[in-house]
């Protein structure tokens, strides 16, 4: 074989093998996935984790790697809490008694890696959380019933007048129409006060209102809001629980509410649990729940 027609084979071979390095860099990540988050520190309002550390797939063009910490939401979504060079990091402002299920991707200019496996863990108790025992076993009926508790897991008395309790749900069809009751409660449901909010979507008039509202959402628009339950008085000694309150909630009109989709509800099993997507505030600082984690 001529010389020209040798070097012209080994040229065409090295650039289809480019190409190919190429085309396997563009079908997968260029950087390998973190190791599964482990939890070196938990505290109530804050973790720490550490990974094993992430590498380019094609040695050679290295440029310094960012990992990014995140609770995936579902497909292509997730809640970012923080990113860090190092494979440490103290992630805070997270909520006391709140389960979180974490991540770690590494990013990087020129590559990226998959999500590592994730790591369910649940923040310690902070001052304070909410017990919830559904009694609804339809949840496409025309009204809204549960038991909450609340019950002081810090260590000095608790003033429930600095307590806020927050059911989240959403006002499908846009009808904000909500009827707050309470039923029964161990320590009187004269000790106890309920008021719901509710959010505009965005596109529809700015801020809050408050019930009774005027009709202001666009009709079909589900509307995030909540039931904020306070307390005129009471004081809880550590360990000590409110007691069951009994809540119930209908529309005006009476009309079915689809529960399914508020994010504070979850299926009737007949079983008390701690429902940390109903959240708990005291003094202004939330202490237990978090509605994305």
């Amino acid at each position: 074989m001529p010389a020209r027609r040798v070097t012209a084979t080994i040229a065409l071979a090295a650039l289809a093998s480019l190409l190919a390095v190429n085309a396997a860099r563009a079908d997968g990540p260029a950087i390998s996935t973190p190791g599964t988050p482990v939890v070196v520190a938990n505290e109530p309002h804050q973790l720490t984790l550490s990974w094993a550390p992430s590498a380019w797939v094609e040695p050679g063009s290295e440029q310094p790697i960012n990992y990014e910490v995140q609770v995936p939401l579902g497909p292509n979504t997730y809640r970012f809490l923080g990113s860090t060079t190092d494979t440490t990091i103290t992630l805070t402002d997270l909520a006391p008694g709140t389960t979180y299920r974490i991540g770690v991707a590494a990013r990087a200019l020129g590559g990226y890696s998959d999500t590592s496996p994730t790591t369910t863990v649940r923040t310690a108790a902070g001052r304070a959380t909410v017990s919830y025992l559904n009694l609804d076993w339809s949840p496409t009926n025309n009204q809204i019933q549960h038991l909450l508790k609340v019950t002081n897991t810090g260590t000095g008395p608790l003033d429930l007048t600095t307590v806020q309790v927050r059911y989240h749900l959403r006002f499908e069809g846009g009808n904000t129409s909500l009827v707050p009751n309470c039923d029964w409660a161990a320590l009187g449901c004269d000790r106890i006060q309920q008021s719901v909010q509710f959010f505009i979507p965005p596109g529809g008039p700015p801020g809050a209102m408050t019930t009774p509202a005027p009709p202001y959402p666009v009709p079909g628009t589900p509307v995030p809001g909540w039931v904020e339950l306070t307390f005129t008085d009471g004081t809880l000694a550590p360990g000590q629980s409110t007691g069951p309150i009994q809540l119930r909630h209908h529309r005006h009109s009476w009309s079915n509410i689809d529960e399914r989709d508020d994010p504070s509800w979850l299926a009737a099993t007949s079983r008390w649990t701690e429902n940390d997507r109903i959240t708990l505030d005291v003094d202004g600082v939330r202490e237990f729940g978090d509605t994305y984690s």
